[in-house]
């Protein structure tokens, strides 16, 4: 348990980290999708723009969030995708990725069963950390850009796509990445998924409860839990 003193200083840190995001967002970040927007569609888009630093600004950028699926799929496919890229970084060293995730060997153990993962693949697999952060970028706003498929042409939104991988790479160099563990990276991705469900159908608990695959009363307990409105 932290004391009131170490409190103060993680909050006062968590702060002082959110601020140092957000004007790199705005002054780093903003530019360079404007630049990718003129280029692929010949105007600037704030909204896709919004849409997508809104994505970058969340805790953690190494949580990739597949929101077209359900809660359940979705949560698995995660799951899924956070043991491999940490596996990756830890070039399959089972022992320190336990460590650093907060869980036990066998947990990991187990997971990696559940997702038939090949950890001699992955090690084989290993990137450099600037390589993964590009991953993670692109996932991200790929993801983001899923629900604008049936909106614009589909030539403008080829030509966007193409501008992805560079868009990324020039992205990724100016974020930082913060580590979290098993059990964090799971709630986060279930704060982002819901709040993000939420929005989408503008706060109707019902039609939520329905595209997430939930119970109402689970989607309630789980918003309560989040601090959620």
């Amino acid at each position: 348990m932290m004391d009131q003193k170490s409190k103060k200083l993680f909050w006062k840190k968590e702060e002082s980290d959110k601020k140092d995001l957000e004007a790199t967002i705005k002054d780093k970040v903003v530019p360079l999708l404007e630049e990718t927007l003129e280029k692929s569609f010949g105007i600037t888009i704030p909204k896709i723009e919004s849409d997508i630093t809104d994505q970058l600004a969340k805790p953690s950028l190494s949580i990739y969030v597949p929101l077209t699926a359900s809660f359940k799929d979705a949560k698995k496919k995660f799951k899924e995708d956070f043991l491999r890229r940490e596996l990756m970084l830890k070039r399959g060293n089972v022992s320190q990725l336990a460590k650093i995730l907060g869980i036990d060997r066998r947990s990991v153990h187990r997971a990696i069963k559940e997702f038939e993962i090949d950890v001699d693949i992955v090690r084989g697999d290993v990137k450099g950390e600037l390589e993964y952060k590009e991953k993670v970028v692109e996932d991200t706003i790929r993801g983001t850009l899923e629900q604008y498929k049936r909106i614009f042409h589909p030539q403008k939104m080829e030509d966007l796509y193409r501008e992805v991988p560079a868009l990324s790479k020039n992205i990724a160099k100016v974020l930082a990445f913060e580590q979290l563990g098993w059990k964090e990276a799971e709630r986060e991705f279930e704060k982002q998924f819901i709040v993000h469900h939420l929005e989408e159908k503008r706060g109707d608990l019902k039609k939520v409860a329905m595209k997430m695959g939930l119970r109402g009363e689970t989607l309630q307990r789980k918003m309560k839990k989040f601090g959620l409105r």
